[in-house]
């Protein structure tokens, strides 16, 4: 169960890194975009963090390992076929635009 925690923890990080970048580049748009009287308007919407409801992060993190197990199947099935001993790049290219519409 503490292996499931530290993915968990990890998506939660990496999700966490996302929202900061993104939080950086609206504020940078709307620097760059508002009129110099209007710098500081509704900044307290903008400095809002972005948070994940635990459960929400649970099932992101299913989400992501199904998505993965899946594509590491289909791909290990194009290797099989193909007679190669391992996935390569271009396995994974051949299946993702299907899984992407699968999911």
């Amino acid at each position: 169960m503490e292996e499931v925690s530290l993915e968990c923890d990890l998506i939660h990080s990496i999700l966490k890194r996302f929202w900061t970048l993104r939080a950086l580049e609206r504020e940078n748009v709307e620097a760059n975009d508002a009129p110099d009287s209007e710098v500081g308007v509704g900044t307290s919407k903008k400095n809002r963090t972005t948070s994940a409801n635990g459960n929400a992060l649970k099932l992101t993190c299913e989400l992501l390992r199904l998505f993965i197990t899946e594509a590491v199947q289909r791909a290990a099935a194009v290797a099989e076929a193909e007679g190669a001993n391992q996935i390569e790049p271009t396995h994974l290219e051949i299946i993702l635009p299907q899984l992407l519409l699968d999911f």
